[in-house]
């Protein structure tokens, strides 16, 4: 027996496929023989001298069978003979050509709903029956819903209108300063420093800050607290937020939902080849604590407010005029339906990816790549042995690519009995593909028992957990724009996030330090034109050669690639990955690898798979392959400048560079302040940038200008 042919077949009606291959599809040879999965075709006029070795010599057979996983159509075809059968090849091929004829890619569009006519229910059950079914058993589910729905229309509507984004950032310098109401405004004191546009990520930068002494406002679209998503991290990245003096030891304590003792990382293997199979990688540090993301939030809600700072919820960002004096923000109160006005010396973009900021900002090239990520919330309801709560599925896959995507699994045990599901895909920037989250919860809600065993009716459902995260491809610190006059972007808004599992919390609690330091200065000495606040972003050259991994993890679209080929790639490198010492692991992970670690891992990763190259290539393209190219020069550049300055990215002692900058701090910060912000941001980009975080600048005392 030899396997000959396996392929994806994009589409979840497995009866409809069954029955065009027995009765619809019309091979050019062999007798069809239907079973109760597909067919047999046999061979009677090949048994010549060939085959027939001995009377009682088997007649060659090809079996063709098609199974069911994932909300997909798999088939695979097995030859039953010694040799092979004459004409084999001409067979499947025909087989092949016939089935993506019959059954080609389908990206369904969400139907437009009326709300002022229908619920959400109503508008989406014939669509997405087992989504609207499931949804309905969650508090706040149509609540929810609703915001699926819109999250998934404006994310359309951004990726298929990148030319021509919504404008909503407008620049009032010069001479239309002098008139108009923006001029009669241009005499009004700011009333706020920072006026934050988001409050997931935003509120915690906020809260840093206004405890620094800066008047800080926050506005929330929904009402604050409220989160699409479950927030995990490890001990030693939250350290920073003590270290910041956000959250004390006991305060951390007390947020911390369940911490777990070990991590599993496992990518299905069945179809794989032996040496591209491998064994769970153990990962205990990463991603361990899980949070209760409400309480914490709520947490730094109160101590922005106990700095002095506010918080406006249910208010929604409508547009922003800069003027040479303060960044004038509208904004609509969602319940009222209110308008307001209000002004600050700095604007900070944390929408997240459906910024219409970062949109206008980087016009066509806001994001390169997505994770559009689904899961929930369960409180109970999964029969005892299911699911040890002592421990975590960081990365999981348990089958291969399904409808053009390679579906990929997290599992986080939080308080009590409750565990918390992701599941999530790489996917490209496609007008015509933009990446489905209702698709995609109805995958959840279908295959969720395959891959960890439950009774769908029998478990509680405390919260729906979604989001579109972005990811950005990289080249040099400075190919994306993250600032305007009076404006910066943080976070998802920034694609800031690890390209390899796209954490943005934890990207940006990695960053913190960096960020605030760097902020702080540039408020402190009014430096807040374009030019001095791009300088001020969370570029790492080390994780900058990384994206070319995760775009190997997308399947273009319209490509049908071997189904097993991404899961063989990802088994080549965390197969690598679990033979090393546990710190490597930890460190890669983090975003903490040095150039002498990611050549090493590279080059064993070539001895073990010498096809990966090759398949890159292919899934990515020429175009980007050479755009790495960029990104691992741009690397190598950054290592060098780093061991020139005396910096060591594979040990914990400061070079001698940030050593010289502080010493020369006093008098050069009072004296030439835009160059202490030049040289301060290159220094963290040769220690953070290079994945070794560093707190570097101490608060200077120098008065806050108002």
């Amino acid at each position: 027996m030899k396997e000959l042919l396996y392929v994806e077949i994009p589409s979840p009606d497995t009866e409809a496929i069954r029955i065009w291959l027995q009765q619809d599809w019309q091979q050019e040879r062999g007798k069809k023989i239907i079973t109760p999965d597909g067919i047999r075709l046999q061979f009677e006029n090949t048994r010549t001298e060939n085959y027939a070795t001995s009377d009682s010599a088997a007649i060659p057979e090809i079996s063709v069978f098609i199974w069911s996983v994932q909300r997909t159509t798999y088939l695979k075809a097995f030859r039953w003979a010694e040799r092979a059968i004459p004409g084999e090849r001409q067979i499947l091929q025909h087989l092949t050509t016939s089935l993506r004829r019959q059954f080609p890619y389908h990206y369904p569009e969400p139907p437009a709903v009326l709300v002022s006519k229908q619920s959400i229910f109503e508008a989406l059950a014939p669509y997405y029956p087992r989504t609207v079914h499931f949804f309905q058993k969650m508090p706040n589910g149509e609540y929810d819903l609703n915001r699926v729905y819109w999250w998934e229309q404006r994310w359309r509507e951004s990726v298929r209108n990148p030319q021509q984004p919504k404008r909503v950032l407008f620049n009032r310098t010069g001479e239309e300063d002098k008139t108009g109401s923006s001029g009669e405004q241009e005499h009004v004191s700011p009333t706020y420093d920072l006026i934050y546009i988001g409050g997931a990520l935003g509120v915690i930068h906020a809260a840093v800050m206004a405890q620094r002494g800066y008047r800080v406002l926050l506005v929330e679209r929904l009402p604050f607290g409220r989160m699409n998503r479950e927030w995990n991290i490890s001990r030693q990245e939250f350290q920073s937020l003590i270290d910041l003096g956000l959250f004390t030891p006991a305060e951390f304590e007390s947020v911390i939902a369940r911490e777990y003792i070990d991590g599993f990382n496992k990518f299905f293997d069945g179809n794989n080849p032996p040496h591209l199979r491998a064994a769970i990688l153990h990962t205990p540090t990463v991603l361990n604590i899980a949070l209760d993301s409400e309480k914490f939030l709520q947490l730094c809600g109160e101590k922005l407010k106990k700095a002095g700072g506010e918080i406006w919820d249910e208010t929604e960002f409508l547009q922003a005029e800069i003027t040479s004096e303060q960044a004038i923000v509208s904004l609509k109160h969602l319940p009222t339906k209110c308008d307001r006005q209000v002004q600050g010396r700095l604007l900070v973009d944390a929408m997240g990816t459906a910024s219409p900021i970062a949109w206008q900002l980087n016009g066509g090239r806001a994001f390169d790549s997505v994770c559009p990520t689904v899961g929930a919330v369960i409180a109970k309801g999964f029969e005892p042995g299911v699911w040890d709560s002592n421990y975590g599925d960081v990365l999981n896959s348990h089958g291969d690519i399904s409808r053009g995507r390679q579906l990929i699994w997290e599992l986080f045990p939080g308080a009590d009995e409750e565990l918390t599901f992701y599941l999530f895909h790489y996917h490209q920037v496609n007008a015509e593909n933009p990446g489905s989250l209702l698709e995609m919860y109805e995958d959840f809600f279908t295959i969720l028992p395959e891959y960890r065993r439950c009774d769908m009716e029998k478990l509680v459902w405390k919260k729906a957990t979604f989001g579109y995260i972005p990811g950005h491809f990289s080249v040099g610190s400075r190919d994306r724009t993250v600032a305007f006059d009076r404006l910066i972007a943080i976070g998802d808004a920034a694609s800031l996030q690890s390209p390899l599992i796209f954490t943005g919390f934890g990207s940006l609690v990695r960053n913190l330090y960096r960020l605030t330091d760097l902020l702080d200065t540039a408020l402190r000495h009014n430096l807040l034109s374009a030019q001095d606040l791009n300088q001020i972003r969370a570029y790492q050259s080390n994780i900058s050669v990384t994206w070319l991994f995760s775009k190997g993890m997308m399947v273009p679209t319209g490509y049908h690639l071997p189904p097993q080929r991404i899961n063989a790639m990802l088994n080549t490198f965390f197969g690598l990955l679990a033979n090393e010492p546990p710190e490597v692991a930890d460190d890669f992970i983090k975003d903490r690898f040095s150039w002498l670690t990611f050549n090493r891992l590279a080059l064993k990763a070539a001895r073990q798979n010498p096809t990966l190259i090759l398949w890159i290539w292919e899934m990515a393209g020429a175009k980007d392959f050479l755009r790495w190219i960029g990104s691992y020069f741009s690397f190598t550049l950054y290592t060098l400048v780093s061991w020139l300055l005396g910096v060591y990215p594979e040990h914990s002692r400061r070079g001698w560079f940030p050593g010289l900058l502080q010493r020369i701090q006093p008098w050069l910060e009072k004296h030439y302040p835009k160059v202490w912000l030049r040289l301060l941001a290159q220094s963290y980009a040769l220690t953070t940038g290079m994945g070794r975080p560093e707190k570097f600048n101490k608060i200077a005392e120098f008065p806050i200008p108002l």
